[in-house]
């Protein structure tokens, strides 16, 4: 973001974008806790109120995200038993909407599963100079978004083994056999990455708030 600041305490509205993202997921009744991982030596993380909340507990992150993970679901399974789920989410995703995680639960069977969205680009596959090598059928190809949602021991298993080409919690599960299903998400449930995020970013939560009615109350 070249903000100087990690992007989830870039401000949104007024509030940091972590603020947002752990405000909104403790407004869901059935989310039991949130576990936050955080470096260390995070100066922010301690100034946030949201810190402090109760249904909130901090464990330390790890050097990549599928350790800073791994710390998280070990701190679930601590509390709640070798039976807990676990949703996993970005930080950076301040926009979830509460009825996309609550369809996760209500459609994620005995696999898991994650959100998600159909791709409605052509998508080209390159080579290694950057020309098209081939055209993929978009019709079996889709965006990984989160949350994404496991047995927390499946889980913590599957963050054990070689992580090489993990990128989330799904790929890890996938490379232990597991075939999570695919739920379809809102396509405002954006990850901000770069600058021009931001302005898409309030531009989304203006409009959420002002289907606010539509929704029940469940942005």
């Amino acid at each position: 973001m070249g903000a100087g600041i990690p992007k989830q305490y870039l401000s949104l509205t007024g509030q940091t974008l972590a603020e947002h993202t752990l405000n909104r997921l403790l407004s869901f009744a059935p989310i039991h806790k949130v576990v936050v991982a955080v470096s260390g030596d995070d100066p922010w993380w301690p100034t946030l109120s949201v810190s402090r909340h109760p249904r909130i507990q901090t464990v330390n992150g790890g050097d990549t995200r599928a350790a800073s993970v791994r710390n998280g679901v070990a701190a679930v399974i601590e509390e709640g038993g070798e039976d807990a789920w676990v949703l996993v989410h970005d930080m950076a995703r301040p926009l979830v909407r509460l009825s996309d995680i609550q369809l996760l639960l209500d459609q994620a069977g005995d696999r898991g599963a994650i959100l998600a969205l159909p791709v409605v680009d052509t998508i080209k596959q390159a080579d290694a100079s950057q020309y098209i090598k081939s055209t993929l059928d978009r019709e079996c190809i889709w965006r990984a978004l989160t949350p994404q949602l496991f047995p927390a021991r499946g889980l913590l298993g599957a963050l054990q083994g070689d992580l090489d080409g993990i990128t989330d919690e799904a790929s890890a599960m996938e490379k232990n056999g597991w075939q999570p299903a695919l739920v379809a998400g809102h396509s405002d449930n954006i990850k901000v990455t770069v600058p021009d995020d931001l302005p898409l970013a309030r531009f989304y939560l203006s409009r959420q708030r002002g289907d606010d009615n539509d929704e029940g109350g469940q942005w």
